[in-house]
């Protein structure tokens, strides 16, 4: 049974988007290992961009200094 975490910021991915992420891993995986979908666990990890961060310095941080 695979289980994939997608983790994204906080941004505002819409239902719509998710779902594409979800039914597109599922595929991949089923195309690509042979993984059954039934089985197939994709969980997605919305992340507020001030508790992400990348070179010492939040998300949030980085983007208001045009990183």
């Amino acid at each position: 049974m695979p289980y994939v975490n997608i983790k994204i910021t906080r941004e505002g991915a819409t239902a719509e988007q998710k779902a594409e992420l979800i039914q597109g891993v599922t595929d991949l995986l089923a195309r690509v290992l042979n993984k059954t979908p039934a089985t197939t666990v994709v969980v997605i990890d919305e992340v507020e961009t001030d508790n992400w961060g990348i070179g010492g310095e939040s998300v949030t941080v980085r983007r208001a200094k045009g990183q």
